[in-house]
């Protein structure tokens, strides 16, 4: 087993490293502030590359591995988590079309959206069902050569953003998650309505709306494989999804342990750099060791997306439990080591520490990747 990175990994890391650093960095707290999609940043991320880095160049990609994708969005919300999510949200819209649009649409839809052409969305979550993907409201109906989609989707990032929604909607409601198939929605399609955005704690430039359907109708050539497929395409989805979020909590927990070394070094306290003392010295070597244990795991289930055929549910929910439990401890502990003046918000930490929270949150709790991993034991 080889650990070390390959030449194109370190390549496109430095790389993603200096943009994020130059471009994104700067303007991370203005975003929280302003509550700001960061529109500027899109065709940026596009013209790197990175808005299909891990997809094929025949689908409009870069044609990296995924492990590449890891260390991308990792120096990415190392400079600002919103920006992370935003692309992290832009993948789960795509990855759906990756692994079931036909040929047509692989051409019309799949091409711009790997190659930055067109930014995307998944519509999954609605507001009596995140995890409880069963109980969605959201339908489909058959009229003739179009579907009539209604209801109402939920935290969608990206989601008044977005060119292109991939929608999951149920075309049988009494077939339960059976019923389920997924659609391609353009933005501007008749019936399609955005609520307010939200006003949220952290990852703040990365926009979530309500997402409306009333009465809105798309052609049937829109439906993405076949009525009912549209449960195994979102759960697969997912599963791989949340290995971009635990590389996001990676990424973090590294900005957050660096902010807290360098202020160590800098604050000065009876005398001497606070640094000297042994209580904070152990503090920054548990938050390093969280930090590379996180980061270890997110590589391995990462190179587990490149195996043909592998479904890599358990490695995931493993990869986004330990990483983003890991991320908790370490800007806590960033905050804790900052004192009164991590309260702040001209300190990066304190943008960090809200930051932080959603990531045991999105893509399934911290305790749904336990019954994941528990299912995969027991089963």
């Amino acid at each position: 087993m080889n650990f070390e990175l390959t030449q194109e990994q370190k390549s496109i890391r430095a790389m993603v490293r200096d943009f994020s650093r130059e471009v994104l960095q700067p303007k991370a707290a203005e975003l929280d502030e302003q509550n700001r999609f960061p529109v500027e940043h899109i065709g940026r991320l596009a013209e790197l590359g990175l808005l299909g880095i891990a997809y094929p160049e025949k689908d409009g990609g870069v044609g990296a591995d995924s492990v590449a994708e890891a260390i991308a969005v990792e120096e990415i919300t190392y400079a600002c988590a919103a920006t992370g999510s935003i692309l992290t949200a832009h993948y789960l819209g795509i990855d759906g079309l990756f692994l079931a649009a036909g040929d047509e649409q692989r051409q019309t839809y799949l091409v711009p959206g790997c190659s930055g052409e067109k930014l995307y969305a998944f519509c999954l979550t609605e507001p009596n069902g995140g995890t409880d993907v069963a109980s969605m409201k959201t339908n489909a109906r058959l009229d003739g050569n179009e579907y009539v989609l209604n209801g109402t989707k939920h935290f969608i990032t990206n989601g008044a953003e977005a060119d292109v929604l991939v929608v999951y909607a149920k075309t049988d409601t009494s077939a339960g998650s059976r019923g389920i198939s997924a659609f391609i929605v353009e933005k501007g399609t008749p019936g399609l309505t955005y609520g307010a955005g939200d006003d949220k704690m952290g990852i703040r430039g990365a926009r979530t709306h309500e997402v409306i359907f009333d009465n809105c109708r798309i052609p049937k050539e829109n439906l993405v494989g076949q009525e009912g497929d549209g449960f195994k395409i979102a759960m697969t989805v997912v599963d791989r999804g949340r290995i971009g979020i635990a590389a996001m909590a990676v990424g973090l927990s590294q900005a957050a342990l660096d902010a807290a070394t360098a202020y160590a070094k800098e604050r000065i306290a009876f005398g001497k750099p606070i640094s000297e003392y042994q209580g904070l010295q152990w503090m920054l070597a548990e938050m390093a060791a969280d930090v590379e244990t996180a980061r270890l795991y997110t590589y391995y289930a990462a190179s587990l997306k490149d195996r043909e055929g592998y479904r890599l549910s358990k490695e995931a929910a493993v990869a986004k439990l330990i990483a983003s439990e890991a991320s908790h401890r370490v800007v806590h502990k960033a905050v804790q080591i900052h004192g009164g003046f991590g309260y702040m918000k001209e300190y990066p930490v304190e943008r960090m520490y809200r930051d932080q929270r959603i990531l045991e949150i999105f893509e399934g709790t911290s305790q749904v990747q336990k019954m994941v991993i528990a299912h995969h034991l027991l089963k």
